[in-house]
């Protein structure tokens, strides 16, 4: 192998952990962007409870509350 060639292979081998690297680190961002949708969902959905049951207690408090 002479060093034309030899360099030629060294830049496919570098490409090749080049994008090898970058895949990786896209499922890396994925896995992180995902985690954060889950956790904004589930901190929403207990703003949401917390908010009814606020609305429930001034309901209950103001005598609005039907279910009474």
């Amino acid at each position: 192998m002479d060093n034309k060639q030899n360099a030629s292979y060294q830049a496919g081998q570098a490409t090749g952990q080049t994008k090898e690297k970058a895949g990786g680190m896209m499922d890396k961002a994925k896995d992180a962007a995902g985690s954060a949708q889950e956790s904004l969902q589930q901190t929403g959905q207990q703003v949401k409870e917390k908010a009814q049951g606020a609305a429930d207690v001034v309901k209950d408090k103001t005598g609005m509350n039907k279910n009474n």
